[in-house]
């Protein structure tokens, strides 16, 4: 373990078995634990019964930028979010740069050798980090990063069998594991007592999320504790057991909500009670021949999304972080590529949630760069599935145009899964009507739950209400489509879409298919496709495969136009890029090696890169702020070397006149060369000094003679 990241880590003995921080600190060589503490000038006090690494943990969780990424390089916030989406481990094959802010912080750490570093964001950090676009709302980590300390503390004490003490982050660590251990916590669950594993239960049949008025009438609970904020559980409660266990977690001011980790296994036993109403739909539609007349295939999004990051980087198409995608942006993106500008719009917010957008997909340190074309649709993916960038249930479903403080986020998560569950029972083995589809959702339970869920999600953040199955529909229409997952089928022509006067009617009409790509994303298998390598098709133009990395491919990125982008996508890289490319700095072997990294280059492009960095001349530049001419080579060399004017001009400069010093305006100039008899013609017309400097001389008092 180091905190250095200059150079590979070296192995250290002992290694942490967890990765807590106080057993990293302990696991530190002495020298690199006391740079850390002079870094960042903390105090110990040996006078204390904690020990050194015990002293510097409480500092380190104590650090504003955890809370506050705004203090961190963009690129660092990037790597935090990328690690704690691994559950706080990342194996990258190099260092990434992005590292040494954060180690010099003491807020990661490095492990491992050559081709396999792993990097570390203790647990202490994880429960602290602000929620970021792409982050499941309503996952573990989200929910205790805004938990109350009374909230933490009942959790950590319960976990570590005492009364925890600050601060709570430490605390926490114990409870981390336990609760992020899908085997362990699965058993935790069993061990509920009735009452409890009752209440867990119809918590999750209302969509995993309720009120305190709500939670208590589940819970049976006669006593009504009010205060100014509304209703209060007693601390005796059943939920304030649940929410001891981690298993309910309160959040600010009225509500309560159920992990995603625990309901994926609450949820669980309710797939035996929905079978049996759900085996007549399903015979229906396995049984009936339902295959459509015309179909649109679901193409693969990594494809659309590396060609939007391509141009994305092009001059007058910056994007802020934290904002928006501009509507116009898109629409022009949608024209370029031919594609929906709704589907453009969703693969943009999958992206820039995954840094594809950002600068350190240029490097192969970290994911997105480290990743390869086809491991860039998985996590496009499971970024759409956790939640956090895009959301169906909003009239704009791109969370990034909500201002920060506003991102309430909808229980569209719920109906995500339920779509997702309906769609690979179904349509695994051929097309399915979507009213057949909505009538096997519309048969699970928690349907009014959710329904009830949008609503008061709706009065929460001002937007009209919308019906489950609306959303449901989206999902379906839309997202899925977009993602690769579903091909969509329709009986009649699809441009029978336009003339219908509602979605309703051509949604009926409509059938869909689980492609063997969604097949792959859904059951969490590799994807089958031909082992591709980039390579040249024609003289100037690349097509990539699905096996060339990110970071390679974003680096060509300034000097290569998008071609085709569906099936495949063709890089154009013509003698106008390369020359684009040479007069914008590059360098030309540094071009070479950037294209060679993907494909070898064809003799006619090797020999075109050959010839334009060919250095025939050189020239030096100088900044003037104006040109003089002067015909008279004796009035010339007088201007040039005459004590009042030769200060005026560039020496040398070229024949026919004088080259004008920058900052030296007419007037000055006109005056100067006035003195040595020499007129100034600008425009034709003689200038005349504007200014006159006296000349008098002055009294031994300081003031100007009088005659």
């Amino acid at each position: 373990m180091t905190s250095s990241p200059s150079q590979s880590p070296p192995p250290v003995s002992p290694t942490p078995t967890t990765h807590r921080l106080v057993e990293i600190l302990r696991a530190f060589p002495p020298a690199e634990l006391e740079s850390l503490i002079a870094r960042l000038a903390i105090r110990i006090d040996t006078a204390k019964r904690l020990d050194v690494p015990s002293q510097v943990a409480r500092v380190l969780v104590a650090q504003p930028d955890l809370r506050d990424s705004s203090r961190l390089p963009n690129a660092c916030v990037e790597l935090l979010h990328r690690v704690a989406e691994a559950r706080g481990s990342l194996i990258v094959p190099t260092v990434p740069p992005a590292l040494e802010p954060l180690s010099a912080r003491g807020l990661m750490f490095a492990r491992g050798g050559k081709g396999a570093v792993e990097l570390i964001l203790p647990p202490a950090y994880l429960v602290q980090l602000r929620t970021w676009e792409g982050e499941d709302p309503h996952g573990l980590r989200a929910l205790l990063a805004q938990a109350s300390p009374e909230t933490m503390s009942a959790i950590a004490s319960h976990y570590l069998g005492r009364p925890a003490t600050q601060p709570f982050a430490l605390s926490l660590e114990v409870a981390w594991k336990a609760l992020t251990d899908p085997n362990r916590l699965e058993q935790e669950i069993e061990r509920l007592a009735p009452t409890e594993r009752r209440l867990l239960d119809g918590v999750d049949r209302e969509g995993g999320e309720v009120s305190t008025e709500e939670l208590l009438e589940l819970e049976r609970e006669p006593l009504r504790l009010r205060s100014a904020s509304g209703p209060t559980p007693s601390r005796r409660g059943v939920g304030v057991s649940l929410e001891r266990r981690g298993f309910l977690i309160p959040v600010y001011p009225n509500r309560h909500i159920v992990p995603t980790e625990v309901a994926a296994i609450v949820g669980a036993t309710r797939l035996a009670e929905r079978a049996q109403r759900r085996e007549q739909v399903k015979s229906f539609v396995l049984t009936g021949d339902h295959a459509p007349r015309r179909a649109k295939f679901a193409s693969d999004p990594s494809i659309l999304a590396i060609g939007l990051a391509i141009v994305a980087r092009e001059g007058g198409n910056e994007v802020r972080a934290g904002i928006g995608t501009p509507k116009s942006l898109v629409q022009r993106l949608a024209t370029r590529f031919g594609r929906d500008p709704s589907q453009v719009a969703m693969l943009i917010a999958l992206s820039r949630a995954t840094g594809l957008w950002d600068a350190s997909a240029m490097s192969a340190s970290a994911p997105p760069g480290s990743l390869t074309m086809g491991e860039l649709t998985p996590a496009l993916f499971k970024t759409w599935r956790r939640g956090g960038a895009w959301d169906e249930a909003r009239p704009e479903p791109e969370l990034f145009r909500v201002s920060t403080e506003s991102r309430d986020p909808s229980p569209v998560g719920v109906l995500r899964e339920m779509v997702l569950d309906a769609v690979a029972e179904l349509a695994e083995g051929g097309w399915v009507p979507w009213s057949s589809l909505a009538g096997y959702l519309k048969s699970d339970d928690r349907i009014p739950g959710i329904s009830r869920l949008l609503r008061r999600w709706a009065d929460r953040v001002g937007v009209e209400a919308i019906d489950p199955m609306d959303v449901a529909a989206r999902i379906v229409h839309e997202s899925l489509p977009a993602l690769g997952v579903l091909d969509l089928g329709e009986e009649d022509a699809f441009a029978s879409e336009s003339a219908a006067d509602g979605g309703a009617e051509t949604q009926s009409t409509v059938t869909l298919r689980l492609t063997p790509r969604g097949r792959s994303l859904l059951f969490d298998r590799p994807l089958s496709t031909e082992i591709t390598q980039s390579q040249f098709y024609d003289a100037n133009v690349l097509r990539v495969g699905i096996h060339s990395r990110i970071c390679n491919i974003m680096q060509i990125a300034p000097f290569v136009e998008v071609g085709r982008a569906t099936d495949t996508i063709d890089l154009i890289v013509a003698p106008q890029t390369l020359s684009r490319a040479l007069a914008a700095g590059f360098d030309p072997e540094a071009l070479r090696q950037r294209i060679e990294a993907l494909a070898p280059l064809p003799e006619t492009l090797s020999r075109t890169l050959a010839q334009a960095s060919v250095v025939v001349g050189r020239g030096s530049f100088v900044a003037a702020g104006g040109f003089l001419w002067v015909d008279d080579a004796n009035v010339r060399e007088m201007l040039r070397t005459r004590r009042a004017t030769s200060e005026l001009f560039v020496d040398p400069s070229p024949p026919g006149g004088l080259i004008v010093q920058p900052g030296v305006d007419t007037d000055r100039l006109s005056r100067r060369c006035r003195t040595v008899g020499v007129e100034i013609v600008a425009e034709g017309q003689v200038v005349r000094a504007r200014t006159v400097v006296s000349s008098r001389p002055v009294s031994s008092r300081g003031s100007p003679t009088t005659r």
